[in-house]
């Protein structure tokens, strides 16, 4: 059963975001895609995860390589899930995919200060739902930690 996770950002940007969600999904063990809407997306995005901090490496690619099937992460902005990946983050309202059920967990992103946003997300929790995903919803405390909301 594919777990779904919302994660409203409020007061903080996707390339603040990601790269701790990408780190943790690699140390337990899962290969990821990420998701955007456009090449331009993606490949600000890959530029990010190669400088986002100094003391940091997050071994990506984009879905362009022709060694696409042995990177851990892989930047995409189409369906496909060319490296086997346990886990598919979806950012800039992406949409879920219809081979969403061949990931143990997928992980929507989305700008709560964005009314399209907003509504894009919106529409995903009821696909999830209707689709008999587990759907959770996550928002960040007043010290910046993710907490589960209900």
């Amino acid at each position: 059963m594919t777990e779904v996770l919302f994660y409203h950002l409020q007061n903080m940007t996707l390339e603040s975001v990601l790269p701790p969600l990408l780190e943790k999904s690699l140390e337990r063990g899962w290969r990821v895609v990420v998701q955007s809407t456009s090449e331009e997306r993606a490949d600000a995005l890959d530029a990010h995860l190669w400088t986002y901090r100094d003391d940091s490496f997050l071994p990506h690619a984009t879905w362009r390589v022709a060694d696409a099937a042995d990177q851990p992460i892989i930047l995409a902005i189409e369906e496909g899930n060319p490296n086997r990946a346990q886990v598919r983050f979806l950012v800039d309202s992406a949409a879920v995919p219809a081979d969403a059920d061949g990931y143990e967990r997928m992980v929507l992103i989305f700008n709560g200060d964005d009314s399209d946003a907003l509504a894009a997300a919106r529409a995903a929790w009821t696909d999830c739902k209707a689709r008999g995903f587990t759907a959770t919803y996550w928002q960040t405390d007043e010290r910046g930690r993710w907490q589960r909301k209900n």
